[in-house]
């Protein structure tokens, strides 16, 4: 699933060009691309209206219309907003389109397995009213790393859970949440409150980290599920030191671990089995 990094990744790619288009025609080709609306409420209200901003929080992110409502996009497990040339064949997985017709141009809602969206939505606060109930992510302004820190503290639940967990930090996700593990040195199953306030701060500056980097790469691509808007793959998987990395060596200097790969609350996580220790 795309988190944070690839959705940003997305974000700006659209930023560059579709900022001042007026949306002239909407077609929704599969009936659950479109969440909290009927087809035809989209196709109704989007018509005219011109797109002012493209804003995210976690892995959501949102067209601001000039209406004063947003269009909210989440990517769900293959979702993709292609740019595509006009005289290109439509992909094969389209499932929303929509046209500008004063530019020639048409934004492409591409999903393979159908669990992403998109829906209207009004704003509160400049937040989309549905996207409020997610905490901020690293990179906002309204995120306060104190509240953070409390939270995890505070919880008998495991840590790894917990980065997880968007009501106590949005965007993070399997893969960063591993990455960031491992830099940080923590096990995935320490419990938050064992953690100390250094070890929870230090948890947190590597999530920065590393979703910083992996931003810069374009993001994670491992097939052709996630691209940016031009069709492009990420190629942060080529830096990844835990995720995926089942059996390997730990890329970090003088621990001769392994990294292993186990199964918890319901998914796979990927630690070194000698510098990430679960107690102490």
């Amino acid at each position: 699933m795309p988190e944070l990094p690839e959705v940003e990744t997305v974000r700006s790619g659209l930023e560059k060009w579709v900022l001042g288009w007026k949306i002239s025609n909407v077609e929704i080709l599969h009936s659950r691309a479109v969440r909290n609306n009927t087809t035809y409420d989209l196709r109704k209200v989007l018509p005219g209206r011109k797109i002012t901003k493209v804003d995210r929080r976690g892995k959501y992110m949102w067209l601001l219309l000039d209406n004063n409502q947003a269009l909210i996009i989440h990517l769900g497990m293959s979702g993709q907003v292609l740019l595509p040339n006009v005289i290109d064949s439509p992909h094969k997985h389209l499932r929303i389109r929509l046209s500008i017709a004063e530019m020639d141009k048409e934004i492409h809602f591409v999903d393979q397995r159908t669990f992403g969206h998109m829906t209207l939505d009004d704003l509160e606060g400049g937040i989309p009213k549905s996207v409020k109930k997610i905490a901020p992510d690293v990179f906002e302004s309204e995120y306060q790393q104190k509240v953070v820190v409390e939270k995890i503290r505070r919880s008998n639940s495991e840590v790894k859970k917990l980065l997880l967990d968007q009501g106590v930090m949005s965007g993070v996700g399997n893969i960063y949440a591993d990455e960031a593990l491992w830099r940080a040195k923590i096990h995935p199953q320490r419990f938050g409150k064992d953690l100390t306030p250094a070890q929870i701060v230090k948890i947190i500056d590597k999530c920065k980290e590393v979703m910083s980097q992996a931003i810069e790469a374009g993001g994670t691509s491992f097939d052709d599920l996630y691209v940016n808007v031009n069709g492009e793959s990420g190629y942060f998987d080529r830096s990844l030191a835990a995720y995926g990395q089942n059996g390997a060596p730990c890329p970090r200097p003088k621990c001769r671990g392994l990294i292993t790969k186990a199964r918890f609350m319901g998914r796979y996580s990927h630690f070194c089995s000698k510098c990430q220790l679960k107690s102490g």
